[in-house]
């Protein structure tokens, strides 16, 4: 096999072949191809699409890459969940402890945020003392007692796809639909779950923008995970507003802890616990209806909660934030935007305002770039809301003073005030399972 003529297949529009996508990817990891072969390889990709046959056989070569994780140590089905990333999408710290509650085992491994999307890890970290890192017998035991587990992904968990994301990076091959659900679920296939609960993401935010794109790339990756024998299903949720009024992430804790409260957005409590029910749909083979009962009274009732709390102290955090969230992280500054006019917020760019709260140092724009736990941003008032000149919009914290202004300002540019009041949007779009696409809205 020579890369040229896979190059040359691809770029004509042929199909590949599962034993020559195997054996490019395995080349690829060994060195043996170089990163300006792959990169033409991705753009023809990029450029000529992936049947269903080929985008499953590169998910299982790059699954089986690495290490792929065994779980039957634990006993029952597991159940895992991903998002496709967003702000303020903090629903992992709730939508996993209402599941866990319910019955479910998850033992999760989440990833770090980049860019304009927070991740889950960086979240978690800032809880004092929380371990990201376990070892196996430490991450087995620990949902075997509290049926939750949440840790950072293995460095030899699908190498070939955190090589082929590197490139795709820097090569504008990133929104290429069969690539980015290989590597999605080439990763939670490797992580070993039996079941698979996807949160596509859609809207301003989001990186697919579209709802039909957003449904599409469901489709594939139910698709995949379905084929490769894991009960999978998805939902795709509104990302055009920031989900919840919190970004940041210890911002975003203590709004998942007021959340499993009772006391939460609404936005961010329906997500959450239409995500949570999902996965007991397919953990536990319970009726939708059944299933958001469950949920709902797991709320209710404290136990999601003290799931969460559990969790935390298992993992060597402070568990005592979950009562006293003031422990976690502050800010030393912080400054208010307000309203310049009587209107109606339009819109609200959720990317934008992911990178103001990046560029308070909630974020990171690169892999080694340093994060402030304690800064973000709350939202206080938000898409459909009528301001009047001089109400208070959001309020920005932060360590370092000196970052406030051009946080401030690349906020201010992501808002669109009218005279008319916008029209409402659903929250979740479309449920995608084995059956098909069911449309909400």
């Amino acid at each position: 096999m020579r890369m040229y003529d896979l190059i040359l297949k691809k770029r004509n529009g042929g199909t590949l072949a599962e034993a020559e996508i195997r054996a490019m990817v395995n080349d690829y990891v060994a060195g043996k191809i170089p990163d300006y072969q792959m990169s033409a390889m991705l753009m023809a990709i990029w450029f000529k699409g992936m049947d269903d046959a080929e985008t499953y056989a590169l998910t299982a070569a790059l699954a089986e890459s690495g290490d792929q994780v065994d779980l039957s140590a634990i006993p029952g089905r597991k159940a895992d969940k991903h998002s496709t990333g967003g702000v303020g999408d903090k629903t992992s710290l709730v939508a996993l402890p209402l599941a866990a509650a319910c019955g479910v085992k998850i033992a999760k491994m989440s990833g770090r945020g980049l860019g304009h999307t927070g991740g889950t890890v960086d979240k978690l970290e800032a809880i004092p003392g929380f371990r990201t890192t376990l070892s196996r017998e430490d991450f087995f035991r620990i949902v075997n007692e509290t049926g939750l587990a949440l840790i950072g992904q293995s460095g030899d968990l699908a190498p070939g796809d955190k090589k082929l994301y590197a490139l795709r990076d820097v090569t504008a091959t990133v929104d290429s639909i069969p690539l980015i659900a290989a590597s999605i679920m080439s990763k939670k296939i490797a992580a070993g779950s039996d079941c698979i609960l996807l949160d596509v993401k859609t809207g301003s935010g989001a990186f697919m923008k579209t709802l039909d794109e957003s449904i599409l790339l469901a489709e594939k990756m139910v698709a995949i995970g379905e084929r490769a024998g894991r009960r999978t299903a998805a939902l795709v949720t509104d990302m055009d507003i920031p989900l919840g009024r919190k970004i940041g992430n210890a911002l975003e804790v203590e709004e998942a802890i007021d959340t499993l409260r009772g006391d939460g957005p609404l936005d961010l409590t329906e997500v959450s616990l239409s995500l949570a029910a999902g996965m007991l749909e397919l953990a536990l083979d319970l009726s939708p209806a059944e299933s958001r009962r469950r949920v709902e009274a797991a709320l209710h009732d404290g136990h999601a909660l003290a799931s969460l709390k559990a969790m935390i102290a298992a993992q060597g955090g402070d568990s005592t934030v979950v009562d006293e969230p003031s422990r976690l992280p502050q800010a030393r500054f912080s400054a208010g935007l307000d309203a310049w006019e009587d209107a109606y917020i339009d819109h609200m760019n959720a990317e934008e305002i992911g990178v103001a709260s990046s560029l308070l140092g909630a974020g990171r724009m690169t892999l080694d770039s340093k994060i402030d736990p304690a800064a973000g941003l709350i939202l206080l008032k938000k898409t459909g809301d009528y301001v009047r000149k001089g109400d208070a919009i959001a309020e920005f914290r932060t360590n370092d003073r000196v970052l406030l202004s051009a946080a401030m300002e690349r906020f201010r540019g992501a808002l669109r005030l009218s005279k008319q009041a916008p029209p409402d949007e659903p929250l979740i779009y479309a449920k995608i399972d084995r059956d098909g696409v069911t449309r909400y809205s």
